[in-house]
């Protein structure tokens, strides 16, 4: 059984994770009116992990006798000055939902509900590989600068761009 200070929390969270799914899909598609179909194809699978990581918290508080609530969202940006600038947003973005996971981690701890804690630590897992793929994307944007030659075997190559995690299982890909 949740405490209402967890329930309250993962309702949040989901909110947040929602946003996160907004916010990915807005840069799909800017991108996609761009003309960076890879870039886009990204940001649309992106999002759409995103939408998974919400309903999976839904599911979880609901199992655990709580109620999922869905509620208004923050419109995302839309418009950015440069994929640069886009991707640097993005880092910032995935950085605050750490810090949002960790905050939650702290609260299942002080609620000693080790179940939720146990919950949480996907997540935390998740937002190590999510926080190293946007440092790596940024390396990757740092390293082309302004050659448009760079800029279209990125756009080709962001697809097949996968980052491995210190958190991930050893030999599994996960």
């Amino acid at each position: 059984m949740l405490s209402k200070t967890i329930e309250n929390a993962l309702n949040k969270q989901i909110r947040i994770e929602a946003e996160s799914s907004q916010v990915y899909l807005a840069m799909a598609v800017w991108a996609e009116v761009k003309g960076l179909e890879g870039i886009s194809n990204f940001m649309y699978d992106q999002s759409d992990e995103e939408r998974e990581h919400m309903l999976k918290l839904v599911k979880f508080v609901n199992e655990r006798g709580g109620h999922a609530h869905i509620s208004e969202l923050n419109a995302p940006n839309v418009t950015f000055d440069s994929f640069q600038e886009m991707f640097q947003k993005l880092q910032k973005h995935e950085i605050f939902v750490s810090e949002s996971i960790n905050e939650l981690v702290h609260i299942s701890l002080q609620e000693k509900d080790y179940a939720s804690h146990n919950f949480l630590q996907w997540y935390v897992a998740e937002q190590i590989e999510e926080e190293a793929m946007a440092r790596t994307i940024l390396d990757k944007i740092n390293m082309i600068g302004d050659d448009k030659g760079g800029l279209y075997l990125f756009d080709r190559d962001i697809q097949q761009l996968t980052v491995s995690s210190a958190a991930q299982t050893p030999g599994t890909g996960i």
